[in-house]
């Protein structure tokens, strides 16, 4: 099966200083479900480059973005998030404990690096998954999350209903056919992007599992069991992060959580997100990784919906086109 480095829901580093310990200070890392060994790996490369990194500790808490957000709205003390999805991080920002212009904090619209929904099939591709209108065939059992929990969820939704009308001439009923077809096949909905991939890994279910390119060329590249398809046509997914302001400040954190944020944006850092097959924005980086993403048609929420606050009102809200086309 595929590879795990860590499986825990939190992974610890610490690093003291030389006698006895410093002043003990802890980030608390909230994130998306398959980025655990993302930043397991990024840790301790921050931490060995960072000035007063005596007695600092880095934890980790991963679930589903939507159901991360959901959890620092109720408490959790998050001194900053690293999502896969902007509303999440705008829904912290809307009840204050995120900066308003949160986006404008840090480059590229506050995404150091980015993804696109693609499939993972078995060996052999036994049932010919080229492209997304293959998932909408009679007999093909699909896997991903739940997309009222999971922004890794939301984009394939969306990258799918930007199938839908790209080869139905913007046709929106063609379109929303297409989707609840895809939707009738999904065999099982799991709350996060870890959990697809154990269900159709690990439990055998399902002829193809949908997820973030990285999640999958990271197993792919350790198991022959499994092959990538990389779609025709994919959706943009930004991964946003953000300071929690309200509990770093409260912490006295902010400065170091500011810190750990703009390293994902060095060479260094570019580097290491690269290496777990996301895409990047450092040039050098992007060229030195050139044959690792190939090139496809890359649409955008905005270009597509017209903002995520439009696609989250008309497909996700209780009551949208989503709850409509799972009731049907």
């Amino acid at each position: 099966m595929f590879r795990r480095v860590a499986t825990a829901a939190a992974v610890v580093f610490t690093l003291l200083g030389s006698g006895t310990q410093a002043q003990e200070r802890q980030l608390l890392n909230v994130s998306y479900d398959i980025a655990r060994e993302l930043y397991a790996a990024i840790n301790p490369a921050f931490l060995a480059q960072y000035d007063s990194a005596a007695g600092l500790t880095i934890e980790q808490s991963h679930a589903g973005s939507s159901k991360q957000a959901r959890a620092i709205l109720q408490g959790l003390q998050a001194d900053f998030v690293t999502f896969n999805q902007v509303l999440d991080v705008q829904v912290l920002a809307d009840a204050g404990l995120v900066a308003a212009d949160w986006r404008e904090r840090f480059p590229n619209n506050a995404s150091p690096y980015y993804s696109l929904p693609s499939f993972m099939v078995r060996a052999g591709n036994p049932k010919g998954i080229e492209d997304w209108d293959d998932l909408a065939r009679e007999g093909v059992s699909v896997v991903f999350p739940n997309p009222k929990t999971s922004g890794n969820a939301r984009y394939t939704y969306l990258a799918a209903w930007a199938y839908g009308l790209a080869h139905n001439n913007g046709d929106e009923a063609a379109a929303r056919d297409f989707v609840d077809r895809l939707l009738s096949n999904v065999a099982v909905f799991d709350t996060g992007g870890r959990g697809a991939t154990t269900t159709f890994a690990e439990r055998g279910i399902g002829d193809v599992l949908v997820s973030f390119e990285a999640e999958v060329a990271n197993i792919v590249a350790t198991n022959d069991d499994y092959e990538s398809v990389v779609p025709s046509q994919s959706i943009l997914a930004e991964f946003p992060v953000a300071v929690v302001e309200r509990v770093a400040t409260a912490k006295g954190t902010e400065e170091v959580a500011n810190d750990y944020l703009q390293f994902l944006y060095s060479t260094e850092g570019q580097t290491i997100l690269a290496s777990f097959n996301n895409r990047v924005h450092d040039p050098a980086v992007i060229k030195t990784n050139s044959e690792r993403f190939p090139d496809l048609d890359l649409v955008t929420v905005e270009d597509v919906f017209g903002s995520w606050e439009t696609a989250q009102k008309t497909h996700f809200t209780s009551g949208g086109v989503l709850d409509q086309l799972l009731s049907d």
